[in-house]
């Protein structure tokens, strides 16, 4: 598929998630089988610009286009401007956030706050795209269905969305309310594709390869976004791939294979933010991981006490290495009856 200009490796998408998506890891879920990756969102604020966290979110050195940015902001002006300060230092593609929803986000009436006050996120939608179209630039936005359960307006959304010129939209299937508790719904996604001729990205709770089938049969799709099931486990891209294409499952990945790709994603991280904060920051990865390994608590418990970037790697190599003589393959996850559920319509 298409966004404007660019052709996507495949309809397998990274999610835009805070404090977790930076260059190292869009970087290797690439590698792995994702066709596109968003940064994690980047404020509309000026004086924040150029801020080490704002410059370490925009890094994109060495990562291999379309080069996507989200931005985050409540004024059209303001999120005008992000979106040409960001298209001038190289991205591609501008991703609105009208998604997230973390209080910290939303009492500022960004994220997915803006879905109550539906002018003022068309007229921000209008604003960003009058910005990019002088440089040839499309403009995606990714949203939830609605601010609350008894206000689902998605799909209204989607339809001015689509008439101010945006080019691609992403549905999480729950709304602000839900946060990330309970279970994704796609009748909604459902909803939003059949109202709208632009491609339609479905996300929420897709976590295995059966369910990424379901989802896409259900919703008719044209793509799939996958976050959380990512963390600790990058390799889903590539069994979702193999999966659709053949129907049938790749062998979970060697354990000597986890050990290398982790590694090297350490090393990333750390040039990238530095040993203090690289260290520190690493932990969340790491602990995502081991977490449903032997022994994977145990060392997420010690990993809290190692604060320096030869250490870690030291440890992170020896527990690898103490699992890997005891199993050749990392662990299949457990597969639960929801996707089969969902694929009957029941």
């Amino acid at each position: 598929m298409n966004i404007g200009p660019h052709l996507l490796a495949n309809k397998l998408f990274a999610a835009p998630m805070a404090g977790v998506t930076d260059r190292p890891f869009r970087q290797l879920c690439r590698r792995l089988g994702a066709g596109y990756a968003v940064s994690e969102m980047v404020t509309s604020r000026r004086d924040l610009w150029h801020t080490l966290k704002t410059s370490r979110r925009a890094n994109h050195d060495g990562e291999p286009g379309p080069i996507a940015v989200q931005i985050a902001g409540t004024d059209p002006l303001m999120m005008a401007q992000a979106a040409a300060y960001n298209v001038e230092r190289g991205a591609q593609i501008i991703d609105i956030n009208l998604g997230c929803p973390a209080k910290k986000v939303c009492n500022k009436w960004a994220g997915s706050a803006l879905m109550q006050d539906e002018p003022l996120a068309v007229a921000i939608a209008r604003a960003v795209v009058e910005a990019c179209a002088p440089h040839g630039v499309p403009v995606t936005l990714k949203m939830r269905t609605g601010w609350s359960q008894a206000h689902r307006n998605a799909v209204r959304l989607a339809r001015a969305f689509e008439d101010a010129g945006v080019q691609m939209l992403t549905v999480h299937g729950r709304t602000r309310e839900q946060g990330y508790g309970g279970v994704a719904e796609y009748d909604t996604i459902a909803a939003v594709k059949a109202a709208v001729r632009v491609p339609v990205v479905a996300n929420g709770d897709i976590t295995t390869p059966e369910r990424a089938q379901a989802v896409l049969r259900a919703t008719g799709a044209d793509a799939i976004m996958i976050g959380r099931a990512a963390q600790g486990r990058p390799w889903i891209f590539r069994e979702v791939a193999h999966y659709l294409a053949t129907g049938t499952h790749l062998a979970p990945p060697l354990v000597a294979e986890v050990k290398r790709l982790l590694l090297e994603h350490l090393q990333d991280h750390y040039e990238l933010y530095g040993e203090y904060t690289g260290v520190r920051s690493a932990r969340k990865h790491i602990g995502w991981y081991v977490k449903a390994l032997p022994g994977g608590a145990a060392f997420r418990n010690a990993m809290n006490g190692i604060e320096d970037a030869a250490a870690q790697l030291r440890a992170v190599d020896e527990f690898f290495d103490e699992l890997g003589a005891g199993m050749d393959r990392m662990p299949a996850p457990a597969v639960h009856g929801e996707e089969e559920a969902l694929e009957t319509g029941a």
